[in-house]
C-alpha cells in the first residue's frame, strides 16, 4: 500500500486540522492514545505541525513495515521506518479460528468496520492487536536526534491513524497478515466449518419411526433367555396408565359412559390375550426351527 503525494505539493494530503482528527473511529482513537500519552509534549506539538503542514512527503505499507519521508531543516527528508511485532503462523491460526467462529467479526471486517471486541479474537493467541504501550511501536529515523520517537517518526505516527480510519485492515497487515490474505484465510476457514457440519451426519433414524405399522412387530432374532412373555398385572394396562378419560356427559344414556370404558377393558384384555398366545407361538416356533418370528410380541402388556 503506498500513500503518495497529494494535492498538497508539499506533502501528502490528510484530514488532520487543527484540533486533531476530529470524531473518529474507535480503533483510530485508541491508536491516538498511544502517541499522546508520550511525556515530551514539546516534542509532540512540532510533530504535530509537521504532520498538518505537509511535511511528510510519503508514506509507504510495505509489508508490516511503514516507509515514510519527512522533510526537515535539511534539504533531504529524513527516512523513517515504523513496524510492529509480527505474530507467526501459529499465533494467527487462533486468531482466524476465533474469528471464523463468530460471523459478527467477519461480517464487520467485510465492511470495513473494525469490531469492537476485536481483541477478544486476539486473546486465544496470548497477543494483541493494538500495542499495550508506545515502546512496543518500533521505529528508526536517519535525523541526528537520538530520542525515539523523534518528531519524524511521531509525524508518521499520527498520518498512519489518519490512514487507519480510512482501512483498519493495515493495522493486521502491520501484523503480519494483508486485507486479501485475511478475508481469503477467513473465507477458507469458514468453507472448512460447513464441510464438517455437513459431513457430521447423524445416526440413521429407524424405520419405525417414520412408519407407526412397524411399531408392534419386531422381525429380528431374540435369545429366547432374555425373552419373559406375561399378562398384564390388574392396574398396569394402558387404559389404567392412561387415567380418567374425557368423555362428554350424556344425560338421556347416563351409562353410556360406564359401558363404554367396559367394552374397552374387554377389548383390551382380549387383544392383549390375542398377542399373548401368537408371541408364545412364535416362542415355540423359534425353539423348533432355531429362528423367531416376532410379529405381535411387542403388543403384549
Amino acid at each position: 500500500m503506498i500513500v503518495s503525494t497529494g494535492g498538497n505539493s508539499n506533502g501528502i494530503t490528510t484530514q488532520l486540522g487543527q484540533q486533531g482528527l476530529g470524531q473518529q473511529p474507535w480503533w483510530v482513537e485508541q491508536w491516538m492514545e498511544l502517541i499522546n500519552a508520550y511525556r515530551f509534549k514539546k516534542r509532540l506539538e512540532r510533530a504535530w505541525d509537521y504532520a498538518r503542514s505537509g511535511n511528510v512527503v510519503s508514506i509507504r505499507f510495505e509489508g508490516r513495515r511503514v516507509h515514510a519521508r519527512v522533510q526537515g531543516t535539511g534539504e533531504e527528508p529524513y527516512k523513517v521506518k515504523l513496524w510492529l511485532d509480527v505474530l507467526n503462523d501459529e499465533d494467527w491460526g487462533y486468531v482466524l479460528e476465533a474469528l471464523s467462529l463468530k460471523a459478527r467479526w467477519s461480517a464487520q471486517l467485510l465492511a470495513g468496520i473494525m469490531p469492537q471486541d476485536i481483541e477478544r479474537a486476539f486473546a486465544a493467541s496470548g497477543k494483541r492487536l493494538f500495542p499495550f504501550k508506545l515502546q512496543e511501536v518500533r521505529s528508526e529515523c536517519t535525523c541526528p536526534d537520538k530520542a525515539n520517537p523523534c518528531k519524524h517518526v511521531s509525524a508518521v505516527y499520527y498520518l498512519m491513524g489518519d490512514r487507519f480510519s480510512e482501512d483498519p485492515f493495515v493495522l493486521f497487515q502491520l501484523r503480519g497478515r494483508t486485507r486479501s490474505q485475511l478475508l481469503a484465510d477467513l473465507a477458507e476457514r469458514r468453507r472448512q466449518g460447513a464441510v464438517l457440519r455437513q459431513e457430521h451426519v447423524p445416526h440413521p433414524v429407524h424405520a419405525a419411526i417414520a412408519d407407526p405399522a412397524r411399531w408392534w412387530r419386531y422381525d429380528a432374532a431374540l435369545d429366547p433367555d432374555l425373552v419373559v412373555i406375561t399378562p398384564a398385572l390388574e392396574g398396569e394396562s394402558g387404559l389404567e396408565g392412561a387415567g380418567p378419560l374425557p368423555l362428554a356427559e350424556e344425560p338421556r344414556f347416563p351409562e353410556a359412559n360406564r359401558l363404554f370404558l367396559e367394552r374397552l377393558r374387554e377389548q383390551g384384555m382380549a387383544m392383549g390375550q390375542l398377542a399373548m398366545v401368537r408371541a408364545m407361538a412364535a416362542g415355540a416356533d423359534s425353539t423348533t426351527n432355531g429362528e423367531e418370528s416376532g410379529d405381535g410380541a411387542g403388543a403384549v402388556g
